[in-house]
């Protein structure tokens, strides 16, 4: 009688495990009792149990549970008492725990044993449940047997909490034979003869032992030029076999490593993981190279090795080693896993050559036609680690990852080589590091200039007749130049295209877009601008410069009329005016720092159309520029130069400062 709390025990099992492990260990402890009996036509039949109603696509009930029988030894005393020990060490030279049992009792409520054997030339029946309080088996019958065959068949049944994932019995065989694939490649031991079918149904079965070494087999193993590879932690090497299937029509698209434990799979993870073209299923053409006849296949890499068998955990469903890479606790199973995935890719041979041929070629085709910036890094770049197929983002995001990482390495290298005291290796050490920062400089302004040519082909389509037959508010095209309601103190510097007005705006210290300066609804210009202080003139006397933009929809002129009071002069000599007597602040409650000489600059952006013209002619008293798209005048008294330009000449001035580095790029 044992004393164990075996609903504790159970409470306890650690996660790894799943529903499909109870079935595995009765399928081993089987082919263990076979292997024991020490016959050569062992048979091991698996029935399915089913409940509830059929559904009405596949006309099949939910699994509760299954029946295992075998020809083997039986429950001899020896092995009763050892099913009734908890960690018994009966099986430990076959790598048993004394624990697989339990995971029954986890995913199914009722485990019930019937077994006949041998005791001397006696043959005997034991029947028995398995317990749920403090004994692991209850209810225990034996009686002399007038069968003339020992074997068991063990039921476990009645499913807990959760439904079985699989209905099909193709499907379940599937599973069960990709978990033992090991006992039924072991060349130095015969699988047993394992067949499943349905416990109403018992004519119709499948033998899992025909997906293996037949004509048209469903799994084949592969051949490999280098099978084996050695890890070494603490001084200690390991060594690891590796054994690669083709598995057809498979249930699942992806490949897979899996390591195994005294012949049992214990982990399973996607190759894609280790090597992203492995991410999809490959096709193998018919006889005669015929397409039409071809199959798909997955991958699966089988790992073996003493070092699994010495660290598989108590419920097998996981090892007692760290997953990623520790120097500090061993060889990891992301160690292992990488060295098998490289065995299954040389195995795959040249269909994961093509496939990382297509990427490199989708990578080209991005830095090519999207980010030109990017040349001179993506030849250095190991693209290895993306996707298959990887979308503009994903290539995007790697190549800052790794320009992030080399600007890293060389301000690294810089602050090094300037503490460094030996002046003989500065000289090349310099020539390396200012081609290192040469190379990052050129890559940055070969984005700049790229996104200046995506922003004046936006401008220009905005400054088009909608499909309304109407042209875009000012509103429209002032957001393309800077942002309304914004000004610097919530946009960074670079988030504005001021460049697109005056390439010197881009120093700016403070830019306001359309928003009050002094109080929340007070008077607001569409743009202001007050410069740093590093522009110098004459005699190093430092000035700064005020510009002041006003915007009008294109086509707009009423601004014009003599009854108008959105005269956009009168409001930027207003400005002025009132920045000069210090009525203003930012919104922040910074200064606007002005002085009797500080130069203002107003701009005025609208259509020149025939009464706009006369207007600034005859009533403003401007000048025309020689190009004929812009007018100007000096205000003396108020130190204020103002031009009106058009939006034309704006959208013109702006491709021709900038045509020559569109024309380098080959994006003119």
């Amino acid at each position: 009688m044992s004393n164990v709390n075996v609903k504790r025990l159970i409470e306890n099992i650690r996660s790894g495990t799943n529903i499909y492990t109870p079935l595995v260990e009765l399928v081993v402890n089987a082919i263990q009792a076979i292997d024991q009996k020490g016959i050569k036509n062992g048979l091991i039949q698996i029935e399915i149990i089913r409940s509830g109603q059929e559904d009405l696509v596949d006309r099949l009930a939910d699994i509760d549970g299954f029946i295992v029988k075998d020809n083997g030894v039986g429950f001899t005393k020896s092995n009763r008492d050892s099913f009734d020990t908890l960690y018994t060490e009966q099986k430990i030279t076959d790598g048993g725990k004394g624990f697989g049992r339990f995971t029954c009792l986890k995913y199914f409520n009722r485990v019930q044993v019937a077994s006949t054997f041998a005791d001397g030339d006696t043959f005997h029946d034991r029947s028995f449940r398995m317990g749920l309080d403090k004994d692991i088996i209850v209810d225990e019958k034996t009686t002399a047997s007038e069968k003339r065959e020992t074997g068991t068949a063990v039921e476990i049944s009645g499913i807990k909490s959760v439904k079985f994932p699989d209905k099909r019995l193709e499907t379940v065989s599937r599973v069960i034979v990709e978990r033992l694939l090991p006992y039924f490649v072991d060349k130095d031991r015969d699988c047993p003869h394992i067949v499943i079918r349905e416990a109403k149904e018992p004519s119709n079965g499948v033998s899992l032992n025909d997906y293996l070494g037949k004509e048209n087999s469903q799994i084949v193993e592969m051949r490999v030029e280098q099978g084996t590879f050695t890890l070494t932690a603490n001084e200690e090497a390991k060594d690891f076999q590796v054994r690669v299937f083709k598995l057809y029509a498979p249930r699942s698209a992806k490949s897979k490593v899996s390591l195994v434990a005294h012949r049992r799979e214990v982990t399973d993870n996607p190759l894609q993981a280790y090597i992203p073209e492995f991410a999809e299923e490959f096709y193998e053409a018919g006889p005669d190279q015929d397409l039409s006849k071809g199959r798909n296949f997955v991958v699966k890499s089988y790992v073996f090795g003493d070092y699994l068998n010495d660290n598989v955990s108590l419920e097998r469903g996981e090892f007692r080693f760290q997953t990623d890479n520790d120097l500090l606790n061993g060889i990891s199973q992301s160690e292992i896993e990488q060295k098998a995935a490289e065995i299954a890719q040389s195995a795959i041979g040249s269909e994961i050559t093509e496939r990382k041929r297509r990427k490199q070629e989708r990578i080209a085709d991005y830095v090519s036609a999207e980010a030109p910036w990017h040349r001179t890094l993506a030849n250095e770049v190991d693209f290895d680690v993306l996707p298959m197929r990887p979308s503009n983002q994903d290539i995007e995001l790697h190549l800052q990852k790794k320009k992030y990482e080399k600007e890293i390495q060389t301000r690294s290298q810089v602050a090094a080589l300037l503490k460094s005291e030996n002046p003989d290796e500065m000289g090349e050490k310099i020539i390396q590091l200012m081609d290192s920062i040469s190379e990052t400089s050129k890559n940055d302004l070969i984005h700049y200039v790229s996104m200046r040519k995506c922003v004046l082909d936006l401008f220009s389509k905005s400054l088009e007749i909608g499909a309304d037959g109407k042209h875009k508010s000012e509103g429209d095209v002032h957001d393309i130049i800077m942002r309304r309601k914004k000004d610097s103190e919530d946009l960074d510097y670079e988030a504005h295209n001021l460049w697109m007005l005056d390439e010197r705006l881009n120093f700016s210290s403070y830019v306001s877009s359309d928003k009050p300066l002094n109080k929340p609804n007070g008077d607001r210009t569409d743009i202001t601008i007050y410069n740093r202080r590093v522009a110098f003139r004459g005699e190093n006397e430092a000035s700064n410069p005020i510009t002041i933009f006003e915007f009008k929809k294109p086509q707009r002129d009423n601004f014009a009329d003599p009854s108008s009071k959105e005269d956009p002069v009168q409001q930027i000599v207003r400005y002025v005016n009132q920045i000069r007597e210090g009525k203003f602040k930012t919104p922040t409650g910074r200064d606007i720092i002005v002085n009797g000489t500080t130069p203002f600059y107003g701009y005025v952006v609208c259509d020149l159309t025939a009464k706009v013209k006369k207007w600034l002619e005859f009533e403003k008293e401007f000048t025309p520029m020689p190009d004929g798209l812009g007018w100007f005048r000096w205000f003396g008294n108020n130190s204020l130069y103002m031009e009106v330009l058009s939006w034309t000449k704006l959208l013109r001035d702006a491709e021709m400062r900038n045509k020559i580095f569109f024309k380098k790029l080959g994006i003119d």
